[in-house]
């Protein structure tokens, strides 16, 4: 395993749930020399890295001396993965098991989830206003397929019903309410009896590993899109240590699986409010927001040896051939000319391939942060990512060497003054 694919390797089993993977992003930052500018507190004055998190979100930035004198470089990525979300009332079962209510978040390829080792991740509010991290991390879910003898069409067609049949097991007896979460309580040292709600993830507890006959190929869970959090975490890190004449920002955003349409998601008000600073002010942001750049980097679509009736061939996107231009001529994805040629100077400046994913006419694509930055901010966005297979499931596989190749364009795109 090359030192970036151990890095992200590390940066992945941190962070089994959007909160876990801010709290290790400002891990780095704050070892990097970044320090915290509390969102109910005053503007921390003077140059240098900063960061300010909210739930599962996290914005950083090299902020100069004086603001609203260098245009912004935004790289932007999500911090949620899809799965599924522990209910308010999550104690039940039947027939001698007990289980866990769980509903679906995000589009979750359901049946990679079965018959897989699970953890917990996520936080527990208390009633006296803390909120308390926790993370089970050892087999403690499953969702336990049916036999092929009780079901001997499965294999060729697996229907799923969310409310019935992907409830979890995590013991034998009768369910009695509040068992899970003072098993939780516990765990945290905390009174069960002053647990008032909870965010809970399941997650696959397989750790990233390389695989293939050259180790060229990483599986790992969460690769969507934490693989892009990590590469813009690290790159902000780099820009900022050049001292660049732009104002280098990274944004992680939470619930971009689920539409962003949230107070911490990028539909949201928080990205905007801090730009607005660091461009200094309202009257002044226009002129500043308008030399400005946004990357909006997410996973894309590796091409599938299997299915590739199912690509466009002309706009394939390989692994290890660098990260890809996302194009759509209706705009799911923001990138457009101008756009495209700031993000392949930004490759050609940092000697990194890069090529072009479109999805096929008859095979609609996605979405991202992009489109929805780009109508809220005004800023010219370019969409970009590494190719991905099994995207959505609970283990992706990726090239090896794409993430450090995400990493060294995206730290040129920081720096681009042009």
């Amino acid at each position: 395993m090359t030192d970036a694919a151990r890095d992200l390797a590390s940066f992945l089993t941190a962070s089994p749930s959007p909160y876990h993977a801010v709290a290790e992003a400002v891990r780095r930052l704050t070892a990097a020399g970044f320090v915290e500018q509390p969102e109910d507190g005053p503007w921390v004055e003077g140059a240098g890295g900063r960061y300010l998190r909210r739930d599962g979100t996290i914005l950083a930035w090299w902020q100069p001396a004086t603001p609203g004198d260098r245009p912004l470089r935004i790289f932007a990525a999500h911090t949620d993965s899809p799965g599924f979300k522990v209910k308010p009332n999550p104690d039940v079962g039947a027939a001698g098991w007990r289980q866990v209510g769980v509903e679906v978040y995000g589009g979750a390829l359901w049946n990679s989830w079965l018959d897989r080792d699970l953890g917990l991740a996520g936080r527990l509010a208390l009633y006296d206003g803390r909120v308390v991290p926790v993370r089970v991390d050892r087999p403690l879910l499953r969702i336990p397929q049916l036999a092929i003898h009780l079901d001997r069409g499965v294999n060729q067609g697996l229907t799923l019903d969310p409310q019935q049949h992907l409830l979890p097991v995590w013991g034998l007896g009768v369910p009695d309410d509040g068992d899970l979460l003072e098993f939780l309580a516990v765990r945290c040292d905390e009174d069960p009896s002053e647990v008032a709600a909870h965010d809970l993830f399941t997650y696959d507890l397989t750790p990233p590993a390389t695989l293939g006959r050259d180790d060229e190929l990483m599986a790992a869970p969460r690769l969507d899109n934490l693989a892009s959090v990590h590469a813009g975490v690290t790159a902000l890190i780099a820009a900022a240590e050049r001292d660049p004449g732009t104002v280098p920002v990274f944004v992680g955003f939470d619930h971009e699986e689920v539409g962003s349409d949230t107070a911490t998601g990028a539909a949201g008000p928080l990205l905007e409010t801090v730009l607005t600073e660091l461009a200094g002010g309202f009257d002044r942001r226009r002129a500043a927001f308008s030399r400005s750049r946004c990357l909006s980097v997410d996973v894309t679509h590796a091409a599938h040896p299997n299915h590739l009736d199912k690509h466009d061939p002309d706009h394939l996107s390989v692994p290890n051939r660098g990260p890809s231009l996302k194009v759509n001529a209706v705009q799911r994805y923001a990138t457009d000319a101008p756009g495209a040629a700031a993000w392949k100077r930004a490759c050609r400046t940092a000697d990194v391939p890069s090529q072009v994913f479109v999805s096929k006419n008859t095979v609609p694509c996605g979405s991202t942060v992009g489109p929805i930055m780009a109508t809220r901010l005004g800023i010219r966005t370019i969409d970009v990512g590494i190719p991905v297979l099994s995207m959505h499931s609970a283990r992706e596989l990726c090239g090896v060497h794409d993430p450090s190749l995400l990493f060294r364009a995206g730290v040129e795109f920081l720096n681009d003054p042009e």
